[in-house]
C-alpha cells in the first residue's frame, strides 16, 4: 500500500466524506495466482512470482485499495502449521491443513507455538524481509500484521463440526483452547510488527464467529477477539467475517474493530444499523455470482444498488462481500471500479 492510499484509508476511518466513494478488496491466494497467470503452487513457492503478482495488481488498478497488501500467506495453512498440522499441497488448488486434535483431551497437552521458529511462520517473515526493499523502492509499504482468528484456527485444529459441537459439550476445554490460540495470535501479530516498522494495522479473519448464536458469541468469541485487538495501539483494526454477521456486528466497537468486511447477504443499510456509526464497512456486492461470474452490466447494477437505503455514505469502502473470489477477470474488476466512480451520491 502506498502512502497516499494509507492516508486515504485513515481519512475514511476518521469519517471524512470521500468522493468518489473509495473501492477496495481483500486479495490473496484464492484470486491472485489465477489472475496473474501462474499456478497456486508457484505463487506459494516462488518469492519472485508472489512479489511480481502483487506489484502487477497494484500497477493495473492504482485506484483500488488492496488489503492487506503484499499478504505473505500460505492459504489456511499458515497458522495451523505452527501447531503441527499436516499441510497438503496442490498445483492449482488451495492447500489444506489436516486437523491434529482427534480427542478433546488432547487440548490439555497442546503447547503454544514459538512464532519465531514453528511451522510456516518463519517463512512468512523471511518472504517479507526479502521483499521489503523492493516493496519500498516501488513506494509501497507493509502496513498490516495478519492472522486467522482464534475460532478459525481452532476449527482447523479440531475440525469445524467437532469444534462447534464441543462448544456445547466441553465448554471448559474450548475456553482453554481458545485462550492458548489467542495468546499465540498476539505473539504472532507482535512478531510481525517487531519485524517491520511500517506495520500500523491489525487484520484478523474469522468466519467461524458467524456460526455462533448471541450467547455463544458473547462467551466464546467476543472476549478473545477483544483481548487480541486490545493489545495493539494502532489506527486500523480490521476484521473479516463473511459468514453471518448479525450477531457480531453490534459488538465490533466494544471489541475494538474499526474496519469490517462482511457477507453480501447483509445490506449496507442493515449492517450500519447493527454495527453503528464508528465502524467502516467494506462491501458489499456478491462475490462469486456477480463479481466473478456476472456481466459488466450486472456488476454495474449491483454496485449501483448496494447503497440503497443508506443515508450517510461516510465510512464506506465499496467492495465485494468477502475476499476477492477466484476467476474475477480484469474486465469485471474494471467494470466494478467504473461503476464505483460513476455513483452519484
Amino acid at each position: 500500500m502506498k502512502q497516499d492510499q494509507w492516508d486515504l484509508l485513515l481519512e475514511i476511518l476518521d469519517g471524512r466524506e470521500i468522493r468518489p466513494l473509495p473501492a477496495g478488496f481483500i486479495i490473496d491466494s484464492p484470486w491472485l495466482p489465477g489472475w496473474a497467470g501462474i499456478s497456486t503452487l508457484d505463487y506459494f513457492s516462488s518469492e519472485a512470482s508472489w512479489l511480481e503478482a502483487n506489484f502487477r495488481v497494484g500497477d493495473e488498478f492504482p485506484e483500488a485499495l488492496f488489503l492487506p497488501g503484499f499478504w505473505a500467506e500460505y492459504g489456511m495453512c499458515t497458522e495451523p502449521s505452527a501447531f503441527g498440522s499436516k499441510m497438503i499441497w496442490s498445483e492449482n488448488d488451495l492447500p489444506h491443513a489436516d486437523k491434529i486434535l482427534t480427542d478433546i483431551g488432547q487440548i490439555d497437552v497442546l503447547a503454544k507455538p514459538d512464532v519465531t521458529k514453528d511451522g510456516l511462520l518463519p517463512f512468512v517473515i523471511k518472504r517479507l524481509s526479502h521483499a521489503e526493499a523492493a516493496i519500498r523502492d516501488r513506494r509501497h509499504a507493509l502496513r498490516f500484521a495478519v492472522s486467522r482468528g482464534p475460532l478459525n484456527i481452532a476449527s482447523f485444529l479440531m475440525g469445524t463440526t467437532e469444534f462447534l459441537v464441543a462448544v456445547k459439550t466441553d465448554p471448559q476445554k474450548i475456553h482453554k483452547l481458545l485462550g492458548l490460540i489467542s495468546d499465540f495470535i498476539v505473539d504472532w501479530l507482535e512478531y510481525q510488527r517487531k519485524s517491520f516498522a511500517s506495520i500500523e494495522g491489525i487484520f484478523l479473519l474469522d468466519d467461524i464467529v458467524g456460526f455462533l448464536g448471541e450467547a455463544d458469541f458473547r462467551e466464546f468469541a467476543k472476549p478473545y477477539l477483544a483481548a487480541i485487538y486490545g493489545r495493539f495501539v494502532v489506527p486500523v483494526k480490521f476484521f473479516h467475517n463473511d459468514a453471518a454477521g448479525r450477531i457480531c456486528a453490534p459488538h465490533l466497537k466494544d471489541i475494538g474493530v474499526n474496519l469490517f468486511n462482511f457477507s453480501f447477504n447483509h445490506s449496507f443499510r442493515d449492517m450500519r444499523a447493527w454495527a453503528g456509526e464508528t465502524v467502516t464497512l467494506l462491501g458489499n456486492i456478491p462475490t462469486r455470482d456477480v463479481l466473478a461470474a456476472g456481466t459488466e452490466k450486472e456488476i454495474a447494477a449491483a454496485v449501483g444498488s448496494c447503497l440503497d437505503g443508506l443515508g450517510d455514505t461516510r465510512r464506506i469502502i465499496l467492495s465485494c462481500g468477502g475476499g476477492m473470489p477466484p476467476d474475477v477477470s480484469t474486465a469485471n474488476l474494471r467494470a466494478f471500479l467504473r461503476a464505483a466512480r460513476s455513483l452519484r451520491i
